[in-house]
């Protein structure tokens, strides 16, 4: 699957056109083949901010929307590569290649890879892309997944991220909805791998999950930006009980196609070490507040994060933590409280004073961030930072912070 050079052009001249507003002008350029050039044009503007590595080589082709909208981003395919130790003559399959941005990634690792993928479409423009990025080692097949899984030859990683939409494009978070389903294929591909890499979608419920596998090593809850957006399962061969499942909480920066810590190492913990911690509560917040990153919301670090940095917590459902002294390396973001206040006028006005506009944070609170901001008459952002939460002794508080970093 190839550009000719006149879609070529018009892409360049166009490159940074809005392309409902080109679609519009399609009788203007009776030569392009408007379709093409659209689809390529969303799809290089899309890539400089999901796969910015990818947006500089030119002669690359983007499938539709759908499929890009699916794909991993470049920060989170290199973190996933960065968990693969370097193989002597290692093997890859990647059972679902899709766009093929994890597979790409991945082989770095490898000195051969399969790319699978039941659309015929997606390898056309894998086989077209794969040369144009270096990529001369992976190998396409177009078929099922399955049916693939099922005749291959063992490898020593395979890579499954299955479909999270039902027959009706709505979207599944559990193992079983998903296609296929890996907790049926479990037995399969441990046969055929000695390490198998699964992609589910944050929005699964991680107890469940590792209830459901039963050969999980470990587990991986990656954020980019303290956006939650992936849930990585590490299958092997050694049986570990759910609650010693190794769980890794990582927060990405996404800066120039690079993903790095946000500064904090990651944060890793066991059920078990969660169960036999024990946190202590606050009376009162102390001149520092925490907000955890959302790969520890989403594990539900709350005890663990307590007892290792050594923080109280505000209220067993509030997960904001706050110290007397400041606490470097916390996995989040850092506070230093201004203000305290109920929801009564007086107070709120002697805290909030002029303050005009604001982020505001719910946690643990019966009001949601919209109603919070008209009641306040607030505008969205500025350097005040307002936490609406609940403390110990159930009351409701407003918390007036400061920005910090250490």
């Amino acid at each position: 699957m190839e550009l000719n050079n006149d879609i070529l052009r018009f892409i360049r001249e166009h490159s940074k056109d809005d392309v409902r507003t080109l679609a519009l002008q399609a009788p203007k350029y009776p030569g392009v083949d408007m379709p093409a050039a659209l689809t390529q044009i969303a799809g290089r503007q899309a890539a400089a901010e999901k796969i910015p590595s990818w947006h500089k080589v030119e002669e690359l082709v983007y499938p539709r929307h759908l499929s890009l909208e699916q794909c991993s981003s470049e920060a989170t395919a290199r973190y996933k590569a960065s968990l693969i130790p370097a193989l002597p003559a290692g093997t890859l399959t990647d059972l679902t290649g899709g766009f093929g941005i994890d597979c790409a990634f991945l082989s770095s690792k490898f000195q051969q890879a399969t790319y699978v993928e039941r659309q015929e479409e997606l390898c056309e423009i894998a086989a077209h892309n794969f040369p144009q990025l270096g990529l001369t080692h992976i190998r396409i097949e177009n078929t099922d997944s399955v049916h693939h899984l099922q005749e291959m030859s063992p490898v020593d990683w395979i890579f499954i991220d299955p479909a999270r939409r039902d027959g009706h494009g709505g979207k599944t978070v559990a193992i079983a909805d998903c296609e296929p389903d890996v907790s049926a294929l479990e037995t399969l591909l441990l046969a055929k791998a000695q390490h198998v890499m699964v992609k589910l979608s944050p929005m699964l419920d991680l107890s469940l999950a590792l209830q459901e596998l039963k050969h999980v090593q470990e587990a991986h809850i990656v954020s980019v930006n303290n956006e939650c957006k992936e849930l990585l399962l590490i299958l092997g061969h050694a049986d570990l009980a759910p609650e010693e499942i190794p769980i890794h909480c990582v927060n990405l920066q996404a800066k120039g196609g690079r993903c790095m810590p946000d500064g904090q190492p990651a944060f890793c913990f066991t059920r078990a070490q969660e169960q036999a911690s024990a946190s202590i509560y606050a009376d009162i917040p102390g001149k520092y507040l925490y907000e955890p990153n959302a790969s520890l919301l989403k594990a539900g670090a709350f005890r663990s994060i307590a007892r290792i940095y050594r923080v109280e917590k505000l209220h067993p459902n509030s997960h904001l933590y706050t110290s007397e002294l400041p606490v470097e390396g916390f996995p989040g973001r850092c506070f230093q409280i201004a203000g305290l206040c109920t929801l009564n006028k007086k107070e709120m006005k002697a805290t909030l004073g002029n303050t005009k506009k604001a982020n505001i944070t719910v946690r643990n609170f019966p009001a949601s961030v919209a109603e919070l901001r008209k009641r306040l008459k607030l505008a969205e952002g500025g350097n005040v930072y307002l936490f609406a939460t609940t403390l110990g002794n159930e009351q409701k508080v407003i918390i007036k912070c400061n920005k910090v970093s250490f």
